[in-house]
């Protein structure tokens, strides 16, 4: 968000300007690490014509995030100073949006603000998760280790991400162009060809034949209100899941799918104890490092466990309490768990759990993806066999009736 201030500095001159900042307080924050006197603060209600282009059409991905955390613990290391380490990263960026973004953070350190405050004015990028580490690494004074560490979660979690994306880029590219391809010639090509049988009327016209005709009629008689009805249905379907109903709904269901569901809850159990553990060894208390990773893990049926397991250290409870009572939590996890908290080694035990669920996560994608390519063949032969039969058949029937 942005906001507009007004302000005095030290000299007792009036100074005003925009700063952009997750929320007031830390806009305040930030003002006031620049030794400025706030006066004012109006947050300003930006439309879409005035949002800067760079940041619109460069997207920053997590690559460009792993690339910058590695660069600046490398140059931290090489006790390069902060501010001029911010300002090379930012010249030598390729991408307008992150070297803006960057430039700004190198002012409001230079202004006095904190490495994780300045970080913090840009909530989109960085994350809770990135920003305690940082802010972890400062007061321990062990920032290059923090953001080495950084670096090599986030480049994991990239290397996670991109193997589901390439197990599913396949059979999603060749279910699209089978709709899109059925979807020209149900209005295009099939409509000429199958009045010629239409037409015919005295042939008798096989099953797949009448059910084509009867699809390709209705396609084209209300192709309007089937787009209507699909664009419509599309909008609500995408406003249910944007509610925590359908959150819920959409991550139970993706838990339970056939196949696939077992390797995307041992992915979200893997990110679950890698970043808890995590947390935990930077120093962070069991209370905030639990919201932080509820914040963190993507789904809502976890988040809800892990802020209930919250609630209960909060009461002088475990973790592995809740844990055992909820059924999207296998026994090994929560055993584990439990293990860790007696012996005091919790931190430990997760980063075994953690290993344990990615590596059970990749074997299974591999799995899953040398099946995919011969369903998929199996499925593209038969519509292909209907199709032509459909087409075929009544064609010979003509001709030896002719």
């Amino acid at each position: 968000m942005e906001y507009k201030y007004k302000a005095k500095n030290n000299s007792g001159q009036i100074v005003d300007g925009t700063i952009e900042a997750p929320s007031q307080d830390s806009a305040i924050s930030i003002l006031h690490n620049k030794q400025l006197v706030v006066l004012s603060l109006n947050l300003l209600n930006k439309d879409i014509f005035s949002k800067d282009l760079n940041l619109v059409l460069t997207r920053i991905k997590t690559k460009d995030i792993v690339v910058f955390t590695r660069q600046l613990a490398t140059l931290i290391e090489a006790d390069m100073p902060l501010v001029e380490g911010l300002r090379t990263l930012a010249q030598q960026s390729e991408k307008p949006g992150l070297k803006k973004i960057v430039m700004e953070v190198a002012q409001s350190v230079e202004g006095g603000s904190s490495l994780s405050v300045a970080l913090g004015a840009h909530p989109k990028i960085f994350t809770s998760f990135y920003l305690k580490l940082v802010q972890s690494g400062e007061v321990s004074g062990k920032l290059q280790s923090s953001l080495s560490y950084l670096a090599d979660y986030l480049e994991r979690s990239q290397s996670i991400n991109s193997k589901i994306k390439g197990a599913l880029v396949y059979p999603v590219f060749v279910v699209s162009a089978l709709l899109i391809v059925g979807l020209i010639m149900g209005i295009y090509v099939l409509p000429q060809l199958l009045s010629i049988f239409e037409e015919a009327g005295n042939i008798d016209l096989p099953i797949t034949t009448r059910m084509l005709i009867a699809s390709t009629n209705f396609l084209n008689d209300y192709l309007f209100y089937i787009l209507t009805v699909l664009i419509g249905g599309g909008f609500m379907i995408a406003r249910f899941f944007r509610s925590t109903k359908g959150k819920v709904w959409r991550d139970d269901f993706l838990v339970n799918m056939p196949s696939l569901g077992i390797v995307v809850r041992n992915l979200f159990l893997a990110r679950t104890a890698e970043s808890l553990s995590t947390l935990i060894k930077s120093g962070l208390p069991i209370l905030d490092a639990l919201k932080i990773t509820a914040d963190l893990v993507g789904n809502e049926n976890y988040k809800i466990i892990l802020l209930d397991a919250e609630e209960n250290v909060r009461s002088g409870g475990t973790i592995s309490e809740i844990l055992s009572q909820n059924k999207e939590m296998p026994p090994l996890f929560s055993s584990m768990v439990a293990i860790g908290e007696k012996t005091g080694k919790l931190d430990y035990m997760l980063e075994h759990i953690s290993k344990f669920y990615k590596s059970e996560s990749e074997t299974a994608i591999a799995s899953i993806t040398q099946l995919i390519e011969p369903i998929l063949v199996l499925v593209l032969g038969f519509a292909v066999a209907i199709l032509v039969s459909s087409i075929l058949l009544p064609i010979y029937s003509l001709v030896g009736a002719g």
